[in-house]
């Protein structure tokens, strides 16, 4: 039995590492192009959800597969944590009118 939290899509990415490039240099990339990273082969990986780093994980190339092992869970942020908090927060009641 599938619940509706079951039906939520959340858009996962993996970032493998970062460069700094200038405008002309990325204007001439094409097919085939190969971009430089800022990290080796066995740096650890950030692991995207919805657009937050939520955990940091390691590359495994199992045959033709790339794979990402979860190796650590990050705290949530505190601008979420605070989020989540204020949406636990009960309604304030309303006041009653004055008759």
């Amino acid at each position: 039995m599938q619940t509706d939290l079951d039906k939520v899509l959340i858009n996962v990415s993996v970032i493998l590492g970062h460069t700094i490039m200038p405008v002309h240099k990325l204007l001439r990339m094409g097919r085939g192009a190969v971009v430089e990273l800022a990290a080796g082969e066995s740096d650890q990986v950030e692991v995207v959800a919805n657009g937050q780093v939520f955990a940091m994980g390691q590359v495994i190339v199992a045959g033709t597969r790339i794979q990402v092992e979860i190796t650590e869970l990050l705290k949530r942020p505190r601008i979420i944590r605070e989020a989540l908090r204020a949406d636990n927060e009960p309604e304030p009641e309303p006041e009653a009118e004055a008759a």
